[in-house]
């Protein structure tokens, strides 16, 4: 179960589709195998990049049973349960944890606008799916639309033991993972894990602000698993060198909207998944874009063998 302590890289999946739009399992199958062997420390499914919008309640059900038998027992599995529906996120949640999911990611539905309100809403879902289930709460105000004060969120790690994590993708974002340590230190309350997103782009300067790892989604999960893994060991230069490597790519994959297309071809290149497609309506890629992305990885290729 994740918890307070949790720290590392729980990587962000893509749900992988046919070219025909159906859900690929045997792709789940490779994609599995393929995060473990590149050393993450954790899964975390049905996230925003894992198309979990675009799935019906069936699917994601279907999904998180499929997932978690496959891969529970070699590493922790986060299950996204984010959704407009109370109704959608209980049987969900209810389904992940008796499948033997790790914990949950649930970020607040787009209509909420106050500090006030987000407590709220949090507390309602908390009631509908237990006290004992924990809960990282997802801090992505680019896509929700959703601001959370810091003072708002220490507010729910006092009232609710079960928040136990931070998926910290607001951005700019480096003051407020600063700002959350010092306020928990001086009011001595629970220091929760911090888990950064945002593709990993700021992961180094994230790690020496006091954030505890990733939970996010880059086509080279080694990256990710390195800079951390240095970073551990007090290598900080060496986090950064091996980072500026993959940058570029980062950066590119870093889009809005189109980034998830990026991801996806690179993973299918990497022999991860065998179809790169992007369940509709979603990013599809031309020309230029694969002439892009041939550029790029070359080039990735050739400072990874310096």
């Amino acid at each position: 179960m994740i918890s307070e302590s949790t720290s590392g890289v729980f990587i962000i999946s893509v749900t992988p589709f046919t070219d025909a739009g159906e859900i690929d399992y045997r792709s789940f199958d490779t994609l599995i195998d393929f995060y473990i062997e590149k050393g993450v420390h954790g899964l975390a499914i049905l996230g925003m990049m894992g198309e979990a919008q675009k799935l019906t309640l069936d699917e994601a059900v279907q999904v998180t049973r499929y997932v978690l038998r496959r891969a529970s027992d070699r590493v922790p599995v986060i299950v996204g349960v984010s959704n407009a529906a109370l109704a959608h996120i209980r049987r969900l949640s209810l389904v992940a944890m008796d499948a033997g999911a790790a914990g949950l990611l649930l970020a607040p539905v787009p209509t909420l606008r106050t500090d006030d309100q987000i407590y709220s809403y949090y507390a309602t879902v908390f009631e509908a799916i237990g006290p004992e289930i924990p809960v990282a709460y997802q801090d992505y105000p680019q896509s929700t639309g959703v601001h959370i004060s810091v003072s708002a969120f220490l507010r729910m790690v006092r009232a609710f033991p079960q928040v136990v994590m931070l998926k910290h993708e607001d951005c700019p974002g480096l003051g407020k993972i600063t700002h959350i340590r010092a306020e928990s230190a001086r009011q001595e309350l629970r220091r929760v894990s911090i888990l950064v997103g945002n593709g990993g782009l700021y992961l180094p300067l994230e790690l020496r602000r006091g954030a505890d790892g990733a939970m996010t989604g880059f086509a080279y999960p080694e990256m990710l698993v390195q800079v951390f893994e240095l970073f551990r060991a007090g290598d900080f230069e060496g986090a950064e060198d091996v980072f500026d490597r993959y940058l570029p790519l980062a950066r590119y994959e870093q889009q809005p909207v189109f980034g998830l297309a990026v991801r996806k071809e690179t993973l299918r290149r990497r022999g991860a998944i065998a179809s790169a497609a992007v369940r509709k309506p979603g990013p599809v890629f031309t020309a230029e874009d694969r002439a892009e992305l041939d550029r790029l990885l070359t080039r990735l290729e050739r400072v990874r063998e310096e």
